[in-house]
Parts: C-alpha cells; sequence; structure tokens
C-alpha cells in the first residue's frame, strides 16, 4: 500500500507540471487556434538556460526570471515569425511546419553551443536525496515544491482569467475575435501577450520537470510537450479545471504503469489514452463541443 501511495504522489507531482504544459498550449490555441510544435524546445531552453546561467555564477534568484525572460520572448518571436504571416494567409496549416521547424532550430542550437550530452541540473530548493514524511509516507521535498508551484499558478491563472480585464479580454479573443476587436479589444496585443505567457509557463514547467529528472538534454522538451498535449486533451483544450485534471492524472497513471509494470511503457500509456479520448469523447473531459449553425 505505501509503495502504491508513493506512485499515485509522485504522479501528481509530474502530472501537476504536465498540466502547465497543457495550459501554455491552451494559451496559444484559444487566441489563435493554433498550437505551437516547438514547444516542447522551450521547456528545454528554459532548463538549459537556468542550469546554464546557475553554472556561471548567476543567484538562483537572478537566473531564473532571466531564464523566463529569454523564454518569453522567444515564444513572443515565434509568434511573429512562424505563425502571424501564415495565418495571414487564411486556411494555410503551414504553421504547423513553421513552429516544428522552430523547435528543431532551437534544439540544434542548443547542441552546438551546449552539446549534445546531457546537463547535470543543480537542485534549486531541495536536494533529490531530502525527503519529508506525510501520513508515514516517505516523500521527495524536490517533488513536493514542484507540486506546491504547479497548483499555486494553476490557481493564479485562474484567477487571472476569470477575475481580471485582461483576463477576461483573452476569452473575450478566444471566444470570438471579430467581435473583440469590434468592441475596442486590442486583439493583436492580447494574442502576442498571451504567447508571451505560453513561453514563460513553458520555461517554468521546463525548469520543475529537469528538477525532478535531474538533467536536461536538447531532445528534453519534446516528449514532455507531447504528455502536455495529451493532458490538454483529455481536459478538455482551453480549459484550465481540464488541465490541471488532465495532467495529474496523466501522471498518476504513468507512474502506476511504470511501477507495476515497466517503465519502457508508461510514456506508451498518454497515446493509448489519447486515443480512447479522440475516439469517445473528443472535445475532452470539460471541454464542449463545437456546434455549427447553418
Amino acid at each position: 500500500m505505501e509503495f502504491f501511495l508513493q506512485l499515485v504522489f509522485a504522479g501528481v507531482c509530474v502530472g501537476a507540471a504536465y498540466a502547465l504544459i497543457a495550459m501554455g498550449l491552451s494559451l496559444t490555441f484559444w487566441t489563435t487556434k493554433t498550437l505551437n510544435f516547438g514547444h516542447g524546445s522551450l521547456l528545454m531552453l528554459g532548463a538549459v538556460s537556468s542550469t546554464s546561467l546557475i553554472a556561471a555564477g548567476m543567484p538562483a534568484g537572478v537566473a531564473l526570471p532571466l531564464a523566463l525572460l529569454i523564454t518569453g520572448v522567444l515564444m513572443g518571436v515565434a509568434e511573429r515569425v512562424t505563425i502571424r504571416p501564415l495565418l495571414k494567409a487564411g486556411g494555410s496549416m503551414g504553421w504547423v511546419v513553421s513552429t516544428l521547424g522552430f523547435g528543431l532550430f532551437a534544439q540544434g542550437f542548443v547542441a552546438k553551443f551546449f552539446g549534445s550530452q546531457a546537463i547535470a541540473v543543480p537542485p534549486l530548493v531541495f536536494d533529490s536525496m531530502v525527503f519529508v514524511s506525510i501520513a508515514g509516507i516517505q516523500v521527495s521535498a524536490q517533488s513536493l515544491s514542484v507540486l506546491v508551484v504547479s497548483l499555486v499558478l494553476m490557481v493564479a491563472m485562474e484567477l487571472f482569467l476569470r477575475r481580471s480585464a485582461w483576463g477576461r479580454a483573452v476569452l473575450a479573443v478566444a471566444h470570438d475575435a471579430d467581435a473583440a476587436s469590434l468592441v475596442g479589444i486590442p486583439v493583436r496585443r492580447v494574442v502576442v501577450v498571451s504567447f508571451i505567457a505560453s513561453g514563460v509557463l513553458a520555461g517554468l514547467a521546463g525548469i520543475l520537470l529537469s528538477q525532478i529528472n535531474g538533467t536536461v538534454d536538447p531532445g528534453f522538451g519534446f516528449n514532455l510537450m507531447v504528455l502536455g498535449f495529451v493532458a490538454a486533451v483529455f481536459g478538455g483544450m482551453g480549459s484550465i479545471q481540464g488541465a490541471m485534471v488532465g495532467g495529474i492524472v496523466l501522471g498518476v497513471i504513468e507512474k502506476l504503469v511504470g511501477g507495476y509494470v515497466s517503465t519502457a511503457v508508461e510514456h506508451a500509456m498518454a497515446f493509448a489514452i489519447l486515443m480512447a479520448i479522440l475516439g469517445t469523447r473528443p472535445q475532452g473531459l470539460f471541454g464542449r463541443a463545437e456546434v455549427t449553425k447553418v
């Protein structure tokens, strides 16, 4: 029973970070109805940037915000270069290839200047060997800190979207960009800010997951992006609650499969879940089916 509860807790911690990835993907999907397939590279860049800056002697309190600034600015550049021109073409799906190319370029850049080997990630708050006891179960303090940060950010994001004027502007653009523009909402600015926020979330999720993983390499973010996408689809693309539930459920299932079956197939469960959802409830748990009136 103790082993089962430890796996569940580990899954909740990892799943909360998956939920951050899903939230970042949802932000860009809301405002442009596109998915950034270079999102995984921003996860990797957040982890590599923070690790490199700390290794160079920069205090973590400075290195982390700077790493998040880098990923946020790069996401803004990605929107300007890889998505906006293609959306103007109307009906083009070229952004799939352009965002994927952006991600591959970022991977190649990191491999060129930092090497293709895994880089050890220094602990930011707790060492990986520090454990705390919760209800008689030994829990990694590092994983617990990841869970707390992820949950706080998800609650803050929900409050921002529902309670702030800018958050309501994002929701208005997501619902109908043309109507939002007619009532004076700066649609272009909302789109750019949503992409920058998505980049910050990606960088933060990469930093948190690299703490659990212990290392980071140029290919670090691709699988994580896929898992975040599965969490978003499972919960309902565009739903903060859905991202939270989808990420945590996915993380728990992965850890249980890895613990009781094999770690070699735990990621494969993500694709099995995705196929099952798309076949039975394409809009996800908290999503709504789109109705087209004619």
